[in-house]
């Protein structure tokens, strides 16, 4: 099995990496259904890519197939893992207690995927101290100290627009370096922290302009 070191990010495509998650999913699902072995035809099929855009994605990473057999399956899963950092887990925290803020407590599929939620947060008095689930709701004020006891480097964001950034700002102080943010508002963020933003309503727009385009194509 390839033990190379890791490329440089920077000399990756983001498509790529989107899709080693994608491939992730994909493989587990094979596993589940007790595939040893699967080549990147197949495995380029299950996701509507060619194989030759499976070989290429992989080959930024080093080299994973062997001769007449194509991938190992279980091999490939623990690679992917190892490439995206889920190999191990990740302690995360949320900020914002909202509707949306308590719907993303109550996913149990985090965890699986090596992400443990550890904290909760929000700005609103009447709710800090509440308990939700297993958490009990912090202020903010507790932030830095809880980022650094539990050494949480990946925070989700899910508080109102206006609120965003300044959150936002809080974490990247704090310590943390990686942020989901799910409030409908782009933020900034220094060079070395990572960023990546689920815009709902967005993304409903892109399916209405598909829908569109297909229906005026099929007049």
């Amino acid at each position: 099995m390839d033990q190379s070191p890791p490329p440089r990010p920077e000399l990756v495509p983001n498509p790529a990496v989107r899709r080693l998650s994608l491939y992730l999913r994909q493989l587990e699902a094979f596993k589940r259904k007790d595939r040893r072995t699967i080549s990147s035809k197949q495995l380029g099929e299950s996701l509507g890519l060619t194989d030759a855009q499976v070989r290429k994605d992989f080959a930024y990473f080093g080299q994973f197939g062997h001769p007449g057999i194509g991938y190992r399956v279980e091999d490939l899963i623990a690679q992917v893992k190892r490439i995206l950092g889920t190999d191990k887990i990740w302690n995360v925290m949320l900020v914002g207690a909202g509707n949306l803020g308590r719907a993303l407590l109550a996913y149990r599929g985090f965890e699986q995927k090596g992400f443990k939620m550890t904290a909760v947060f929000d700005a609103d008095p009447s709710k800090v101290g509440k308990k939700h689930g297993p958490f009990v709701i912090q202020a903010m004020s507790d932030l830095p100290a809880t980022v650094q006891k539990q050494n949480i480097r990946l925070a989700i964001i899910a508080v109102p627009a206006d609120n965003a950034q300044d959150v936002a700002d809080q974490l990247v102080t704090a310590g943390v370096r990686g942020l989901l943010n799910f409030a409908p508002v782009s933020i900034t963020v220094p060079g070395d922290v990572a960023l990546n933003a689920v815009d709902l309503a967005v993304q409903l727009e892109q399916l209405s302009f598909q829908v569109s385009l297909s229906s005026i194509s099929q007049v």
